[in-house]
């Protein structure tokens, strides 16, 4: 179990609790949603616990798996979508944070769109994401179905893996968002809900 003098698992742990502080302002974490997630150098993984209210975690609700999703107290119960996080990390080596939450824009927008993809082109914000320079691109923005089954479900996102620079919505649930460190995955999961507000709010007009 880890001690309270591992600095780098105490900057993971600090790493989290900020960001369920942001998303929880920001209205993405209502109740018990959301899950996130901080990879260390050594290969080990900060995630939140399952139930607790991502905006007033505490040290106690963030716990350490190793890279195959397995807590190391068999005590502790990890969040039941710790695999969508483990896979991110398996497939890239340079994701070094995994954000998961459940807003409004998110949630409306992937019930409506009967489409695979949610194109987003023109917005400056854009820029946020990996590989774009500009606002006169596009990006498509994958959405997969929801399912309980966590296994199952990883393998249809699977596929995708490695061309998703602006993360993906499971239908009725939330966005997958990540980066090589928090202060990126939380500038991209901004990014990515500012323009899912913009396209609902599009769609009222």
């Amino acid at each position: 179990m880890t001690q309270v003098s591992d600095r780098p698992w105490s900057d993971a742990v600090q790493d989290v609790l900020h960001a369920g502080r942001r998303m929880d302002q920001r209205g993405w974490v209502p109740a018990t949603a959301g899950n996130l997630s901080r990879r260390l150098a050594d290969g080990r993984i900060a995630i939140t616990r399952s139930g607790g209210h991502k905006g007033f975690l505490t040290e106690q609700d963030v716990i350490e798996i190793d890279p195959a999703g397995r807590p190391l107290d068999p005590s502790q119960k990890a969040s039941a979508e710790t695999l969508l996080h483990t896979q991110l990390y398996g497939s890239d080596p340079s994701v070094g944070a995994v954000l998961h939450g459940h807003s409004v824009a998110a949630t409306i927008l992937s019930m409506e769109i009967d489409t695979p993809v949610l194109t987003l082109a023109g917005y400056e914000l854009l820029k946020v994401f990996e590989g774009q320079s500009t606002h006169d691109t596009a990006l498509d923005v994958p959405f997969f179905n929801n399912d309980q089954d966590i296994a199952r479900l990883a393998t249809v996102v699977a596929p995708s893996l490695g061309r998703m620079p602006a993360g993906y919505v499971i239908r009725g649930h939330g966005v997958y968002v990540w980066g090589r460190d928090m202060a990126m995955a939380l500038a991209r999961l901004e990014g990515l809900e500012f323009l899912l507000a913009c396209e609902l709010e599009r769609r009222k007009l």
